[in-house]
């Protein structure tokens, strides 16, 4: 059987973490609260400037929001009433409780100053991007120490950018404040190494503009783009959903009609592509699209693995963003670099075959594990693959060649009680 952890870490544990010499302590009504400026606002006394109340209350909103904090709204209508109500101290402003009410409070930050500014061309030339996958400790955190090898492994191969918290790296699987982070930790650590592109999509508009506003604050080069899922759009509603995340900076378009439910057609490409941040399209369709969009000169990396060769060498694509390049970022620098090489596509298409078996990321996570690379922690809905597949990657991994993945230990068949489930994080 799988181990299943519950964990949730306590407001208390944050508080000491985030805070370990503040004094003096909050007020007893929020004294789970880790915001500073919500302190501020309970002690700033019976009288203050409305501006300055209506900056100081956005701020908590958005920090307490930040830090997963639930704040019952009748408690603060109850406390910041009278400042409300009074918001200089006498009785002839009054204003109403509504004027306090802020737009998108539920993203962890705000921020509108682009850290840097990465040219569209310098995008549109790469040849290998990873979809890197995002390990976790035992408790469901980051484990970014492996994170970091990770990262570190595919620059050494040669790979020439990531994709942060993409479908690969379970970006559907982290809240927005996580997601951040991590775009920004990866910027911090090896900016200067590899270009980093942020997938900042969603299937709200509002929550695309306001996740890659972010991104491009904490420094990412690129950002990636999914059409809206679920609710889909109409294809005039994709278009202006582009063209609203478009003019922040340089940008990929993922189409992937079997995890959106519905095709981004050429026609949405074309008219999207007049705006000079595109950089390009990860397309899953197939090579009779990539040929259409390459032969009128949009720039298109391979979604699939499986043909990312001859997307490559026959049907003119810039290159292939990679799951499988996690695993032997080397042979496909070879496959994306080295010219047309059907003898070695044939060599890793049993890898990528047992990649896909079931829905990415699954067979990933369990390589890596096996491989000794990321610890066996899985965050639910994801599990491992069943047992015959575990004993099946053994061998592949003996035929293609220990020494062509990553990490340096030998590779091992887990057991169903060595993998741990993550329910709640």
């Amino acid at each position: 059987m799988f181990h299943i952890s519950n964990t949730t870490a306590t407001l208390n544990e944050t508080l000491m973490l985030l805070l370990p010499d503040l004094t003096p302590p909050p007020p007893p009504i929020f004294a789970s609260a880790t915001s500073t400026s919500l302190r501020r606002i309970v002690t700033l006394g019976d009288s203050i400037p409305w501006k300055t109340f209506k900056n100081s209350i956005e701020e908590t909103l958005s920090d307490a929001v930040l830090l997963g904090l639930r704040i019952k709204v009748a408690a603060i209508r109850f406390i910041l009433m009278p400042v409300w109500l009074f918001p200089q101290g006498g009785m002839s402003k009054w204003r109403s409780p509504r004027a306090a009410i802020i737009p998108n409070f539920h993203l962890p930050m705000r921020s509108y100053e682009v850290k840097n500014r990465t040219n569209v061309d310098d995008i549109k030339s790469l040849r290998l991007i990873t979809a890197i996958k995002t390990p976790y400790l035992p408790d469901g955190r980051f484990d970014l120490e492996a994170y970091d090898a990770l990262v570190n492994m595919q620059i050494e191969d040669g790979v020439e950018g990531v994709i942060v918290g993409g479908t690969t790296g379970e970006g559907q699987l982290m809240s927005w404040d996580e997601h951040i982070m991590l775009i920004g930790h990866t910027v911090n650590c090896f900016g200067a190494s590899i270009k980093v592109i942020g997938n900042t999509g969603s299937n709200s508009t509002r929550e695309a503009i306001h996740a890659t506003e972010q991104g491009f604050a904490v420094g990412m080069h690129a950002a990636l783009h999914i059409n809206p899922y679920y609710g889909k759009t109409s294809l005039e509603g994709l278009i202006s959903h582009f063209d609203s995340v478009l003019p922040m900076g340089p940008t990929i378009i993922y189409n992937v009609p079997s995890r959106t439910g519905q095709d981004i057609p050429p026609r949405v490409i074309h008219s999207v592509a007049k705006n000079p941040n595109l950089a390009g399209v990860k397309e899953c369709v197939g090579n009779d699209r990539v040929e259409e969009y390459t032969s009128n000169g949009v720039v298109i990396w391979s979604g699939n693995d499986d043909q990312a060769h001859d997307s490559r060498w026959v049907y003119g694509a810039t290159g292939v963003i990679s799951v499988t390049s996690n695993l032997v970022p080397g042979l496909m620098r070879e496959l994306m670099f080295g010219g047309n090489n059907p003898s070695l596509n044939s060599k890793i298409l049993p890898l990528i075959e047992w990649l896909f078996v079931e829905p990415n990321p699954i067979g990933l996570n369990t390589a890596l594990a096996q491989l000794g690379v990321v610890r066996p922690v899985f965050r639910l809905p994801y599990a491992p693959l069943p047992l015959a597949k575990r004993v099946e990657f053994v061998n592949i991994v003996k035929e293609i060649g220990r020494e062509n993945f990553v990490g340096q230990r030998d590779v091992q068949v887990l057991d169903d009680d060595d993998f741990i489930l993550i329910d709640r994080y």
